[in-house]
């Protein structure tokens, strides 16, 4: 949709909110994929339900997408933003439709939505 057009000044960027409903987690449906780009210890502490998981190190490296995340709309969120804004840069390069989330996974958790950890508990932002 929208959000996916790039402009001249690279991938788009979109809120927490709309990375929520894009990706189903702010009610049913959702047409993207939620891609956490942030280091083990960070993803493993407290994710997104449902997002899938490449290391920005990895990605940058030339890890391909794990099979979940290869053909849908991408939705790439680490910490604060600056890593997921780096790595859409890198995935649009690489010809994906993708665009970071500003303010990432803090902002996730700030506006009240899920989080868990590697066990599928409550998870916390590291």
């Amino acid at each position: 949709m929208g959000i996916f057009r790039r402009g001249t000044g690279g991938p788009g960027r979109v809120t927490v909110q709309q990375a929520a409903v894009r990706t189903g987690h702010a009610g049913s449906g959702g047409d993207a994929v939620l891609l956490d780009v942030r280091e083990p210890y960070e993803w493993q502490a407290g994710h997104a339900p449902r997002a899938v998981y490449l290391s920005l190190s990895a990605l940058a490296a030339g890890a391909e997408l794990p099979s979940e995340a290869q053909s849908p709309p991408l939705i790439v969120i680490c910490r604060s933003g600056n890593r997921s804004r780096q790595a859409a840069q890198l995935l649009v390069a690489r010809g994906a439709q993708a665009v970071d989330v500003v303010g990432g996974m803090r902002d996730w958790a700030e506006a009240g939505l899920p989080v868990v950890d590697a066990r599928g508990e409550y998870g916390t932002i590291a």
